[in-house]
C-alpha cells in the first residue's frame, strides 16, 4: 500500500471541514492530484472539483465518485492525527474515500486510457443532500455527459474488503418534514379562548403512526421519526398558540416515499383543519433512494471477482440514506459497500476512523472498473 495515500488520508482527518466548507479539503486533493497530470479540472460550485483523464479516442466516459464534507461530531478515537477542528470529524470515512479516489489517480496517470475518458469527482455537502443535487444540475456536469458512475461507502459490521451488492435500491429514500401549526395564544385559566396546537400534536402523532404501521398500503419498508417537538413557551400561565413539529420520513423505494409523503400530509392538513389551525408544510435534506443499474452492479462484481474480493449480495436496502440517489435518478450507476470491518464502530459515531488497510481494496476495485468498462467499450 502506497504510504503516501495513507498519510494524506490521515492528513485530511485532521482537517475536516463541514458541509459547504469544504475549501481546504478541496485545495488538498486539488495538490495532491496535478502531481498526477489530469487533462483537465473542472471546477463545480464552491468546492466541487473534477479531474478529468482522456483518453486518443472517442469511448464511454466513467466517473467516480467521492465525498468532501465531514461531519458537526466532537471526535474521541484517540489517534494521533485526531481532528484538530473542534466538533468537526470525519466520522463517517469520507477522508478515506477520498483517499481511494486519490489512489486511483495515480494508477490511471501510470495506465492512461487508450479511448473514452474517466473522471474522478470530489463532490460537496454530502451530509445535506444539497450537494449531488447542486452537482447534477450543473450545466458543466451535464455537459460531460456520464455513460456510467461508480461510488462506494465503507460499511462497518460487513468484513474488511467484502464488497457489499444490491440491485435496485440499495438505500433509503429519505426527507426531513417541518410542520408549523399556528392557532391563538390564551390565558392558562381560560384555554377555551385560545387555540391550542396540542391536541392537533397527539393526534398528528397517532394517526402517522398508524400510517407507518399500514403493511398493505406501502410495497415496502417505510419509517416515520419523530425527531422534535416545540409548543409554546415555558410559562405557566400561558395556553399556547403555535407549535412545530419535525418529522424525518425513510422508504426503501422512491414510489413508497411519493405515497408516504402525500397521506401524511393529507393526514396533517386534515386534523389541522378540525382544530381551527393554520398548517405550513416544508421539507428539507431530501435524498432519493439510490437505486443501483443491473448492468452496472454486474460490472462491480466482476471486477470483485478480478480482484479475488469476496462479494455479498444483501437482500434489503440500507435504512441509511445517501445523495448518490441524485446520480441514478439520471444515469446508469452502481452504488457499493466495501466492507470495514465486523468490529468497526459505526457511521457516525464519535470513535469512528477509516481503516487504512482497506484502502487499497477500494483502488483495486475502481481500478478493474475503470479497465472493464473502458476496454469493453
Amino acid at each position: 500500500m502506497n504510504k503516501k495515500i495513507i498519510a494524506f488520508r490521515q492528513e485530511l482527518h485532521k482537517y475536516p471541514e463541514v458541509s459547504n466548507d469544504e475549501y481546504n479539503t478541496s485545495e488538498r486533493i486539488l495538490n495532491f492530484i496535478m502531481k498526477y497530470n489530469p487533462d483537465d479540472i473542472i471546477k463545480l460550485g464552491e468546492t466541487g472539483v473534477a479531474f478529468v483523464f482522456n483518453g486518443k479516442e472517442i469511448g464511454k466516459t466513467i466517473v467516480f465518485r467521492s465525498e468532501l464534507d465531514a461531519l458537526p461530531i466532537q471526535e474521541k478515537t484517540g489517534v494521533e492525527y485526531t481532528s484538530v477542528n473542534d466538533h468537526i470529524a470525519h466520522s463517517c470515512g469520507h477522508d478515506g474515500h477520498m483517499a481511494i479516489l486519490t489512489g486511483l489517480a495515480h494508477k490511471i496517470s501510470e495506465n492512461r486510457p487508450t479511448k473514452g475518458s474517466v473522471i474522478l469527482l470530489f463532490q460537496p455537502a454530502e451530509e445535506v443532500e444539497q450537494g449531488a443535487r447542486d452537482v447534477v444540475e450543473n450545466q458543466k456536469f451535464k455537459n460531460i455527459k456520464p455513460d456510467y458512475i461508480f461510488a462506494l461507502h465503507n460499511v462497518p459490521g460487513f468484513e474488511k474488503h467484502k464488497i457489499v451488492l444490491k440491485n435496485g435500491s440499495f438505500a433509503s429514500a429519505s426527507k426531513g418534514m417541518t410542520i408549523k401549526l399556528t392557532g391563538k395564544t390564551a390565558h392558562a385559566a381560560e384555554p377555551q379562548n385560545g387555540i391550542n396546537p396540542a391536541d392537533a400534536i397527539s393526534q398528528i402523532i397517532k394517526k402517522l403512526h398508524d400510517l407507518r404501521d399500514n403493511k398493505e398500503l406501502f410495497k415496502d419498508f417505510v419509517l416515520l421519526t419523530i425527531i422534535h417537538i416545540l409548543l409554546g413557551e415555558i410559562s405557566f400561565g400561558t395556553s399556547p398558540g403555535y407549535a412545530e413539529l419535525r418529522i424525518t420520513l425513510r422508504a426503501f423505494e422512491n414510489e413508497d416515499m411519493e405515497l408516504l409523503t402525500a397521506n401524511s400530509e393529507k393526514i396533517i392538513l386534515e386534523i389541522s383543519k378540525v382544530e381551527k389551525l393554520s398548517c405550513e408544510i416544508s421539507y428539507t435534506e431530501a435524498f432519493p433512494a439510490t437505486v443501483n443499474n443491473d448492468e452496472c452492479v454486474g460490472i462491480v462484481e466482476q471486477s470483485a471477482k478480478q480482484m479475488d474480493l469476496d462479494t455479498e449480495h444483501i437482500e434489503k436496502p440500507f435504512k441509511w440514506s445517501e445523495d448518490f440517489g441524485y446520480f441514478t435518478e439520471k444515469y446508469d450507476a452502481c452504488y457499493f459497500g466495501l466492507g470495514s470491518g465486523k468490529d468497526q464502530p459505526q457511521l457516525h459515531n464519535p470513535d469512528f476512523d477509516f481503516p487504512d488497510d482497506i484502502i487499497e481494496s477500494g483502488i483495486n476495485i475502481f481500478y478493474a472498473i475503470y479497465k472493464k468498462t473502458l476496454s469493453d467499450d
